[in-house]
């Protein structure tokens, strides 16, 4: 076992590989070895060792059996034609046979789609007797390494070596018990997560890994492409095109895309801007689908939790608003049009049409905000709903949060004098409200049923949003990826809060998320991973494994309403075509003006979209004249999403109130759809 506690990072699974190769040189002379990768991240790494070692590379196929709840914990591993499960373990914990098997089934299904996938006709490589290394591209707990090594012994294998570049020191000390050898070339502490020693942590398609078996099993001289179906640049456009599903505003046109979803209880809605009205409206279509065909209950948006909590009231019918340009009266700041404009109007419309006609509250559907933005007006919403249940503690939490109204109110200035040191902070002072209130939840929520648990919802999520808005504005000062990363774990959290509400007191959860395709589309597959950021997808995807869908949008010009700099007016500006190497230019050459494309699907067109390419985000701000720097990043679009929409050419959304740099811009410019 090599221990080595350092800073380093490697460049990528490769540069892993050839690293870990160097010290398994010992094992070059071995006769009987066989190298065995995890899929999928730990076979670009084995590949290496294999090129290296000069010996023939598998991979070791094996889903760890996790305790339903407790998934991280193995109760036992499937392979190729052998189980093992712990019978101690199972009695211990009291699982019954139908919980033990209806797990065996889940990962004996993903085992055969790998089977297929990855081995196809071709048999498992013998392992009895003969030296095994055992490679992945990094372990932290442990528990599916564990299992494969278990699964070794199982088939006699002779000695088995775990190879890993990075693990964390308890982790390795515990596999050592497990293998005849660890070797490994980082041991940091603390670990954090595999991810964060690599500088490229981008996720390996099955595309890749097939290739590199192809590689690794086939001789030098075969066409590569032939092996393993690579897809070549003059073939990319075929590929897209036949596996594109054309958008035509047809009823079906999303009968497939909701096959897709399937049962997932959380579905990511994405945006390439916050200005686009087919964006809006498609969002608008699909999620109608999704609360009439599959039962879901929430909208979640990137939107303050008082601004949006307003419109629930309304499209639940409570006393408030009377109509749908009042319940949207709550979005004032800047930039107002993202919430306040004909498409989410005619939305929340539909939304209190169909909870009127639902047969009980509980089939209701809601509308909440998940952003952290609303610092003082939900400082203010907790005072109220005080006042009306305990004026006693609404003076207390008024003297608490005036710690920060002292500061002003624009929470800016809190940030900038607090975080340079100027000032004092508040973080004792909200968190201290925050647990206040929970420790009054008993006492509030016995007062009118569920109307009583809502309203403390309503306001236990204001007191905790201002707790972490406190936190944010203090941080936004000192670094764009504390603050990024505070914001994006603040809307996470303020999901999960939702999911275990909704399932507590309505007895169902599942929900719509609409946001940019910054937050929505996982960060781990684009450049925001080299820069520590972290976002919504890929939170999700860590939460919700299982699931979660996570869908993006993008286009290739036309208009859209956006601003020229922060707090400026809105306007209508022109979209510049998609720029050479991006994935819009790549979908406009396809030459089908709307389509849509299933990227969990294992075909040609897939792995093309895994080839890291440009990316367009607007924001609420659009800077057409420095467009390469301030609105493209890399990607990898099949990592990021299970799916994405591409709608050509787009017009900007409406807002209800037109100012005359948005009203006065002539009819855009078009530009022709071709190769």
């Amino acid at each position: 076992m090599n221990a080595t506690i350092t800073s380093r990072t490697f460049t990528d699974r490769e540069d892993a590989g050839r690293q870990l190769a160097d010290s398994l040189s010992k094992f070059a002379g071995e006769e009987n070895l066989v190298i065995l990768a995890l899929p999928r991240g730990g076979v670009p790494v084995a590949a290496e060792i294999a090129k290296a070692l000069h010996k023939p590379m598998d991979v070791l196929l094996v889903r760890k059996l996790g305790v339903p709840g407790h998934e991280e914990v193995a109760m036992g591993a499937v392979a190729s034609g052998v189980q093992v499960l712990s019978d101690d373990l199972i009695a211990m914990l009291q699982l019954s046979p139908k919980q033990v098997d209806a797990v065996i089934k889940r990962e004996t299904d993903e085992l055969a789609r790998r089977e297929k996938l990855y081995r196809d006709a071709r048999p498992a490589p013998v392992v009895a007797g003969k030296t095994v290394i055992v490679v992945d591209d990094g372990i932290a707990t442990g528990s599916t390494m564990s299992a494969a090594v278990e699964l070794l012994r199982y088939q006699k294998a002779g000695r088995i070596i775990v190879a890993v570049p990075v693990a964390p020191p308890s982790t390795v000390e515990r596999l050592g018990e497990e293998a005849d050898e660890v070797v490994t070339l980082l041991e940091p502490e603390p670990f954090v997560a595999v991810g964060q020693w690599y500088d490229d942590f981008s996720q390996t398609s099955d595309e890749e890994v097939r290739f590199l078996l192809a590689e690794a099993i086939s001789p030098p001289d075969a066409p590569m492409a032939k092996m393993a179906g690579v897809v070549t640049g003059t073939s990319v456009l075929h590929c897209i095109r036949e596996h594109a599903r054309p958008l035509t505003a047809e009823s079906e046109d999303y009968d497939e895309l909701l096959e897709m979803i399937g049962g997932a209880s959380v579905v990511l809605l994405g945006e390439a801007s916050h200005g686009t009205h087919e964006f809006y409206r498609e969002r608008a279509e699909i999620t109608k689908r999704l609360i009439v065909e599959k039962g879901f209950n929430a909208v979640a948006v990137e939107a303050d939790w008082p601004d949006a909590y307003r419109v629930n009231r309304y499209v639940r019918g409570e006393i408030g608003d009377l109509d749908s340009v009042d319940a949207l009266g709550g979005f004032e700041r800047f930039p107002a049009w993202m919430w306040r404009n004909a498409d989410v109007l005619d939305f929340i419309g539909w939304m209190r049409d169909h909870n009127e006609h639902v047969y009980s509250l509980d089939h209701q559907v809601g509308f909440y905000g998940l952003d952290l933005y609303s610092l003082h007006k939900s400082m203010n919403e907790v005072i109220a709903y005080l006042e009306r249940r305990d004026p006693e503690e609404a003076a207390k939490a008024r003297a608490l949060y005036g710690c920060i109204d002292r500061y002003g109110k624009d929470p800016q200035n809190y940030g900038l004098m607090v975080g340079s040191g100027v000032g004092d902070g508040c973080r004792a002072e909200v968190i201290q409200q925050l647990t206040d209130l929970r420790a009054k939840e008993v006492e509030y929520m016995s007062l009118n049923g569920q109307a009583a648990a809502d309203e403390f919802f309503f306001a236990e999520q204001n007191a905790r949003l201002v707790k972490n808005a406190e936190q944010y504005y203090r941080k936004m000062f000192r670094s764009n990826v504390s603050s990024w990363n505070q914001r994006d774990e603040h809307m996470m959290e303020t999901l999960v809060e939702l999911v275990a509400h909704l399932q507590s007191h309505h007895g169902n959860a599942k929900v719509v998320v609409w946001a940019h395709n910054s937050h929505l589309g996982d960060a781990r597959a684009t450049d925001m991973a080299r820069r520590g950021e972290l976002n919504i997808g890929q939170l999700v995807r860590q939460a919700f494994p299982y699931q979660s869908k996570l869908i993006g949008f993008t286009t290739y010009t036309g208009t859209v309403t956006a601003a020229s700099g922060w707090h400026l007016p809105a306007e209508r500006k022109q979209v510049r075509p998609g720029m050479d190497g991006s994935y819009e230019q790549l979908f406009h050459q396809v030459g089908i003006p709307n389509f849509w494309l299933d990227l969990t699907e294992d075909n040609p067109a897939v792995q093309a979209l895994r080839e890291p390419r440009l990316e367009r985000a607007i924001g609420v701000v659009y800077l057409p004249e420095t467009e390469r720097q301030s609105h493209y990043f890399k990607a990898d679009l099949a990592g990021q999403f299970d799916a994405v929409l591409h709608f050509d050419v787009t017009r900007a959304v409406e807002p209800l109130e037109r100012s005359a740099e948005w009203a006065g811009d002539e009819a855009p410019e078009t530009y022709p759809i071709g190769l």
